[in-house]
């Protein structure tokens, strides 16, 4: 009995420890069990589809009076480089020739020391009697030969010797009145005179300086009108009617301030003449517009300068049965975006445009189909045909990114 109570109770101790492990084994199947069941997640709202938008506008046909713009700069149309002819000390300059300053033909601007001139007319008109003294006794002495020959009482070589005399004494004469008038011409050299009405642009010379022969004293130009050198594109040239020959009427020009937009002033000018050869760099033609009174002196206008850079508006040819499309409408420079008033899909085209400037693009009207918008909000991408929302002219929110959050937060609040 002991013996079958010993085999029992190391049979219980034997499943006490096998139910140990047991235990935890099927602890842990049922936890991954448990764990391996598949979370139920709610389905995902389904995302609101989101229109392309865009802003549209007519599209105007008519005609387009075309204005060719160039930039240039103002220049005058005589300027010179006042010389000494004579050389001496200059003792007198004008007020009028100092820079900026004004001066009228004929005003006398410097004077050089005058005595020495003043000497050689002396002596040359002194020399200029002599002569004539000489003459008058060289003919009186041929006179009396003449007379004296008819008798056989001088021969005739002394005749012939007094005709010499009495020419090379009128030859004298013809001489001493050319140095005459030569020291008269010097003396009037000595005073420089203005050669028309104009302005200083710079003074090289001042009083007790020594002026030599064909020294510069000064740079001036003419004041009467300005020239302005308009550079003419070849694209350009066919829509303007430049005048060609000196019997062609001029063509009009505006030009505004180059350097002040806000300036709103415009100088009225006329194109004269172009000149006969292009630019050998950019091909272009240079047209040249004439501005009357530049510097308002009559007319009261502000003073167009030398050197101011002027943008010119010249009226050209009118454009007719032509569509008119804003520039900030055209991509890449020949690509818009149409839409279909029925149904308000897109389409997508390449334009081939006449004429363009800063603010339109111009194309002839053929090439546009009937019922059509233009597009004028930029889009990502615009594929032929895709529905669009028109943003209506009160709605400011005009980027597509702006009002897609807004209908996606529009769709949360719901």
């Amino acid at each position: 009995m002991a013996a079958d109570s010993s085999k029992i109770s190391s049979f219980a101790g034997i499943l006490l420890r096998l139910a140990v492990p047991c235990a935890i084994l099927a602890a842990g199947w049922y936890g991954f069990q448990l764990l391996s069941d598949e979370i139920e997640k709610p389905e995902p709202p389904q995302p609101k589809e989101v229109l392309l938008r865009s802003r549209v506008e007519e599209i105007y046909v008519g005609e387009y009076p075309i204005v060719v713009k160039t930039h240039a700069v103002v220049q005058p149309h005589n300027q010179v480089v006042l010389n000494s002819q004579v050389s001496g000390m200059v003792t007198k300059i004008s007020p009028t020739f100092e820079v900026g300053a004004y001066f009228n033909k004929g005003d006398v601007l410097v004077e050089i020391d005058p005595s020495d001139y003043e000497s050689e007319l002396s002596i040359a008109e002194s020399e200029l009697e002599a002569a004539r003294s000489e003459f008058k006794l060289a003919k009186l002495v041929e006179e009396r030969k003449l007379r004296l020959i008819e008798s056989n009482a001088v021969s005739q070589g002394e005749v012939a010797t007094a005709s010499a005399s009495r020419e090379q004494a009128e030859a004298n004469i013809a001489l001493a009145e050319t140095k005459v008038e030569q020291a008269k011409l010097n003396l009037k050299r000595t005073k420089i005179v203005a050669p028309f009405d104009g302005r200083v642009m710079s003074k090289l010379i001042g009083i007790g300086q020594l002026a030599g022969t064909n020294s510069p004293l000064g740079e001036v130009f003419a004041i009467d009108y300005v020239e302005v050198r308009l550079p003419i594109s070849g694209d350009q040239r066919g829509y303007l009617n430049l005048p060609e020959f000196a019997e062609d009427a001029p063509l009009a020009v505006r030009l505004m301030d180059g350097l002040q937009q806000s300036d709103e002033t415009v100088w009225q000018g006329k194109i004269v003449r172009t000149e006969g050869v292009l630019d050998p760099n950019s091909r272009d033609l240079f047209a040249i517009a004439r501005v009357d009174d530049p510097f308002g002196r009559k007319s009261g206008n502000p003073p167009l300068r030398i050197g101011q850079p002027v943008v010119a508006a010249i009226d050209g040819k009118v454009l007719r049965n032509v569509a008119t499309l804003p520039r900030s409408a055209v991509r890449q420079l020949d690509q818009i975006v149409l839409v279909d008033q029925k149904d308000q899909t897109l389409l997508p085209m390449k334009i081939t445009a006449l004429w363009s400037d800063a603010d339109n693009v111009i194309v002839s009207s053929s090439v546009i189909p009937k019922n059509m918008w233009l597009a004028t909000t930029p889009m990502p991408f615009t594929p032929k045909g895709t529905k669009i929302e028109i943003i209506p002219p009160t709605d400011t929110s005009i980027s597509i990114a702006e009002s897609a959050s807004l209908e996606t937060e529009e769709s949360v609040t719901n």
